[in-house]
């Protein structure tokens, strides 16, 4: 069994909450606008780090974590990407690729709007851990933080750090 912390759009913001989160983790997933490579030093002092790239990344980021991550843990697929939408409506770069070959868990960041919906087309959970950092519209900080064991996605748990600011 692995525990995953599942945060997005720290915006270059780390702080000791987040590491208490990140501490209890035996993974970390970073799904993009990292900011500052701060904050990925960091957690990866801690814990292991899974990480793609988003939209505000500068160069840093870009020669360090790839536009997609596409992995298998406890036999479960995952596919993380920044951009990619959401149920019926996913982005046109991955919208064929996740319908020919759609993985267990799709996670994407971005909006920074937490979602946890289920996609019954493809047959997939749709994750997005809305935004962990301080910069941006959204009222509260949030990640999630979930079990694999054997196939199966276990124990979601949504995590509400504090108000933005």
């Amino acid at each position: 069994m692995k525990k995953i912390l599942l945060l997005s759009d720290t915006h270059s913001f780390i702080d000791n909450q987040i590491l208490k989160f990140v501490k209890q983790a035996d993974e970390v997933w970073h799904v993009g606008d990292i900011g500052d490579l701060n904050v990925t030093d960091s957690i990866k002092k801690l814990k292991p780090l899974r990480a793609v790239l988003g939209n505000i990344d500068g160069t840093d980021a870009r020669a360090e974590f790839p536009l997609d991550a596409k992995f298998i843990v406890e036999n479960v697929s995952v596919w993380m990407t920044h951009i990619g939408g959401y149920p019926n409506n996913y982005y046109r770069r991955i919208k064929d690729d996740i319908r020919k070959n759609p993985p267990k868990i799709f996670i994407s960041g971005h909006s920074h709007i937490l979602k946890v919906q289920y996609d019954k087309k493809l047959n997939l959970l749709h994750l997005n851990p809305g935004a962990a950092g301080n910069h941006g519209f959204h009222k509260v900080r949030t990640m999630l933080r979930f079990s694999l064991e054997s196939g199966e996605i276990k124990d979601m748990e949504i995590i509400e750090l504090a108000k933005r600011g």
